[in-house]
């Protein structure tokens, strides 16, 4: 059984994406890592060759056509070019601001293992927990996604869909099981100032300039207050990111009142007596 990795990133230094991170937290069980680098305005590609691992294969210097960027569809074309290139019986997908902890790699190379010969099972579905202004919160809100498909069988004809976050094959879901691994994402965790610009960038993968300009605020930082729901992270961090997290240069207060809407309340109790989230959208089948 080959595993082989893969992801994608443009200006990840100018944008402080924990891409070296992501890399390094999946190297282990991967027998290659395919990288599809974007024309950078930074050294992001020096970062990645400064790794000097014989299983990272780079793919230098796409394009990112502004053509493409209309509802996000530039990450999925991308995200395509990297799973083009894998040559593994799986692929493990991380964006650039997902972090695996290293005791969920045994997990996932298990999972992997056991449904090698299933044929049914196309695709293996991860759970996520979004970190939020700092390293010590996460968003736990209803509006955050739980859980996504990151492990693929190659060569089955599998796609990345619309903006990357999922993938299909022939437009249809693909048929899951779900892995007891979670992946960090630490996307909203930035200098604030860093973030407005990378929040304004990222609108721009999916809206023309002029409704970026009448719909993003204006600001030399961005508001971290604007959260619906945040709770204290009491686990532990991937050992990738203890350099990152030493680093951690702002502060970040929590908001005080975090209020939710009448209609969101019944819901989130259900979800916390049942573990079932009412009208949660699932770009997948799972497999019982």
């Amino acid at each position: 059984m080959k595993i082989s990795g893969f992801s994608i990133v443009r200006n990840g230094v100018k944008f402080d994406y924990p891409f070296i991170e992501s890399i390094k937290s999946i190297l282990p069980i991967c027998d290659e890592f395919v990288v599809a680098v974007g024309d950078s305005e930074d050294g992001t590609l020096d970062r990645i060759l400064a790794l000097n691992d014989t299983k990272i294969k780079i793919i230098e210097k796409t394009t990112w056509d502004e053509k493409l960027r209309t509802g996000g569809n530039i990450l999925a074309q991308q995200t395509n070019i990297a799973l083009a290139n894998i040559t593994g019986d799986w692929g493990i997908y991380l964006q650039a601001d997902e972090v695996v902890h290293e005791k969920y790699l045994p997990v996932i190379k298990e999972a992997v293992q056991q449904n090698l010969d299933d044929r049914r099972v196309e695709g293996l579905l991860l759970k996520y927990i979004h970190f939020y202004g700092s390293y010590d919160y996460y968003a736990n809100s209803r509006s955050w996604y739980r859980q996504e498909i990151r492990v693929i069988r190659n060569n089955i004809g599998v796609q990345s869909w619309k903006d990357a976050q999922g993938f299909r094959i022939d437009n249809r879901k693909m048929n899951v099981k779900f892995v007891d691994a979670y992946v960090n994402h630490y996307g909203w965790v930035k200098h604030p100032k860093i973030m407005q610009d990378k929040v304004v960038a990222f609108n721009k993968l999916w809206h023309e300039d002029k409704w970026v300009e009448q719909n993003i605020p204006q600001q030399n930082e961005f508001d971290f207050s604007i959260i619906e729901s945040i709770q204290k992270f009491e686990e532990t961090h991937p050992q990738v990111m203890a350099d990152r997290i030493t680093k951690y240069n702002w502060s970040f207060s929590p908001p005080i009142n975090q209020k939710q809407k009448i209609k969101q309340r019944l819901p989130r109790f259900i979800e916390e007596k049942t573990n079932l989230r009412i009208g949660e959208y699932k770009n997948y089948k799972l497999i019982k």
